[in-house]
């Protein structure tokens, strides 16, 4: 009951305060998390396309359509 009451006493700065301090961890959070995938980017390149380089005929590259789709999987 006390914890409810706390949360509906709180003034809008209050609320404000806690909102921003929540969207703070939660920046950090999905930060920390692309780092760590950032390094695994080659691993899960070559999962990804391992199924598509097994049916292209030998010594064939990828073609990419759009110029930004090379930046992905290089």
């Amino acid at each position: 009951m006390e914890s409810q009451e706390q949360f509906t006493q709180q003034s809008l700065t209050e609320h404000l305060r806690e909102l921003r301090s929540c969207l703070m961890v939660s920046l950090g959070a999905v930060a920390a998390g692309f780092a760590v995938a950032y390094g695994f980017v080659e691993p899960l390149a070559d999962w990804f396309l391992q199924p598509l380089l097994k049916v292209l005929p030998k010594g064939t590259p990828l073609i990419f359509t759009a110029y930004q789709e090379g930046f992905f999987f290089t």
